[in-house]
């Protein structure tokens, strides 16, 4: 089914979602991959804030290559979700309520989903170059010395994505492969 939703992505809106859906997102996320979620478990262990407010926000495991002129950004397309899976729980505790990345994950970051009402979204890998064009607005808020893997702030429209896994612990890879196996 196709679902179009807006940020900040509450819990309420998390329980709408349901694994094969196709979703639409408009509105701010940010981005994150390895070496920003590491340093930023580093710092809450150091009692640190986020550079940010994360609580019922998307992030999206992206590190984009440099814009051409009269562009926003570059290619923007995800990264592999796993390596971000032992970092994931920890900021889902503190409300993070999606995740757009590709691949699959562990069932601690599955647990840590179920039990914070968040969502894990599929963005279609190869395909940077187009879902750049769902990304307006693109500013580096934190890390900048980390360079494409620094935290930025994107406003999206109808950035497209599947929603891999609900917060009832659906998983769409496992479901699917199953009815697969079925035919």
């Amino acid at each position: 089914m196709d679902k179009y939703i807006e940020t900040p992505l509450t819990k309420e809106k998390v329980k709408e979602l349901q694994a094969g859906d196709y979703v639409y997102i408009t509105g701010t996320i940010y981005t994150a991959r390895d070496a920003a979620h590491k340093r930023m478990t580093e710092e809450l262990a150091e009692g640190k804030e986020l550079p940010f407010a994360i609580e019922n926000q998307i992030l999206y495991y992206l590190g984009p290559t440099p814009n051409r002129e009269g562009q926003v950004i570059g290619s923007a397309g995800p990264t592999t979700s796993s390596r971000m899976d032992k970092y994931a729980p920890t900021l889902l505790d503190l409300g993070q309520t999606g995740m757009i990345g590709k691949g699959k994950r562990n069932e601690d970051v599955i647990s840590s989903m179920k039990k914070n009402t968040a969502v894990y979204f599929a963005a279609v890998g190869g395909a940077g170059a187009l879902l750049s064009q769902c990304i307006k607005k693109s500013e580096v808020i934190a890390y900048e010395d980390l360079g494409t893997e620094a935290i930025r702030k994107l406003y999206v429209e109808n950035l497209p994505v599947i929603t891999v896994i609900d917060c009832e612990g659906n998983n769409l890879y496992e479901t699917a492969a199953e009815e697969y196996r079925r035919k």
